[in-house]
């Protein structure tokens, strides 16, 4: 990242050519929804750089090849691909349990584990910055997040297996960790189907409004299909009671997230494991992404693995988050592939607004290493899947220590250097999206 720097006409250039190439298709089927995206994107620098994997991509590419602490196995780990400082937040696990870890794996891949560390040591930069905590007051950020990193991958690799070090649960987890945890145990499935639908004529169904939409009798029968495609490529334990996979209700749906602008996706809603209608379930279907990391990986050995966006999508989440949702599954509509999960009501994103206190974010800080170093340790030879046939944690704890200090001053120059990359890009966004420059909008 030491080339000279472009002038702004130029790096606008940059973005509008990274821009055309990940979102152009979906941009041009559906340019309402990225009118609100980039609305979104525009409302500060963090919110930019939530959008644009692809653009921060684009820019380390050079590094894929090489770079500190990267060798054959090393640049070839199950990364998250979009790991910055609010990806993080609460689920209920598979044994019932709520945890709070990494979420959100649309963007999950294979490469160099260190892309994963710079994507949210650079994150830490911009919400340093919007706090105006000083470039000292961020350096200490970024050394303690690469600190615990460090001393729970050399405690994974040295000896504690990854299901023996503590998880952040209710029992565990301190600070916002907890206050997300708790937030998160407060809610009940009864109020999110209460917000989502109502009864009638005795049997549950959606409620009209709210950004559900009425799909026409062949869209729903495609839809259905879908889902029976689906229910196959669920885990056995899953389907314990036949009868909480019968379907009730499809609806088209409108508005999800940042990230997922212009992507079909469908709300269907299930029996659940009884009768009660206060145990209904509902799932949602959505079209996969490609992930921007993966135009930057050329392995054809990882591209070969997956048999579409919505399969790898679920592969990479079972393999980095022990006990993953039950629901997970995936299948293929219309020739796409497409992810499948519950709408939980358990799901509860670190909120950033109220942590101030310089202590309070270096402890979260801290807790976003540990988690990082024990998601990238559990994507390897233990978790069934053979894309990566080796211990991570080994590999990752001998990279690292063939240059102690280097490590954390690596992520603190890249977290200066690309924060301050995403704030002039930001500032060069919004004036491309303000006065008509991007293209189909």
């Amino acid at each position: 990242m030491s080339d000279p720097q472009p002038t702004a006409e130029q790096r606008g250039e940059q973005i509008l050519t990274v821009f055309d190439t990940a979102f152009g298709e979906l941009l041009a089927a559906d340019p309402a929804a990225f009118r609100v995206k980039f609305r979104k994107m525009a409302a500060s620098a963090f919110a930019f750089y939530r959008g644009t994997a692809c653009l921060f991509y684009q820019d380390i590419e050079r590094e894929q090849h090489g770079g500190p602490y990267l060798d054959d196995r090393t640049s070839r780990v199950w990364i998250h691909g979009d790991l910055h400082a609010e990806n993080f937040g609460t689920y209920m696990d598979a044994n019932g349990r709520l945890v709070f870890n990494v979420n959100d794996f649309d963007e999950a891949y294979v490469g160099p584990f260190t892309w994963d560390l710079k994507r949210l040591a650079a994150s830490l930069a911009l919400i340093g910055y919007a706090k105006a905590l000083s470039d000292e007051q961020i350096t200490d950020l970024v050394r303690t997040y690469a600190a615990a990193y460090r001393e729970r991958i050399h405690s994974l690799a040295t000896g504690a297996k990854s299901d023996e070090v503590p998880p952040f649960t209710l029992d565990t987890a301190q600070g916002p960790l907890i206050d997300a945890l708790r937030d998160a145990r407060s809610r009940t499935r009864f109020e999110l189907l209460d917000s989502m639908t109502e009864i009638r004529d005795f049997e549950r169904r959606f409620a009209s409004g709210g950004g559900s939409v009425e799909l026409d009798a062949a869209t729903r029968y495609k839809v259905l299909a879908a889902f029976d495609g689906y229910l196959e490529t669920l885990p056995e334990s899953s389907l314990t009671r036949p009868d909480s996979y019968r379907v009730k209700d499809v609806v088209g749906r409108r508005g999800i997230g940042i990230g997922s602008a212009g992507l079909p996706s469908y709300n269907i809603l299930l029996e659940g494991n009884s009768d009660a209608l206060e145990n209904d379930v509902i799932i949602y279907m959505k079209q996969a992404q490609t992930p921007a990391v993966s135009r930057h990986i050329t392995d054809p050995a990882i591209r070969e693995y997956f048999q579409h966006e919505g399969h790898r999508t679920v592969i990479s989440q079972r393999a980095l988050q022990a006990h993953a949702d039950p629901w997970l599954g995936w299948t293929e509509l219309d020739g796409s592939g497409q992810l499948v999960a519950e709408v939980s009501p358990y799901a509860v994103d670190l909120d950033w607004s109220d942590i101030d206190d310089t202590e309070e974010i270096a402890a979260v800080v801290a807790d976003l290493g540990r988690a990082t170093a024990t998601m990238h340790a559990a994507a390897d030879d233990q978790s069934g899947e053979s894309l990566v046939p080796f211990s991570t944690e080994r590999a990752i704890d001998a990279a690292i220590a063939a240059d102690e200090d280097g490590f954390a001053d690596l992520l603190v120059d890249f977290a200066h250097e690309y924060g301050a990359r995403a704030r002039a890009d930001h500032q060069i966004f919004v004036d491309l999206f303000r006065n008509g420059r991007i293209p189909g909008l």
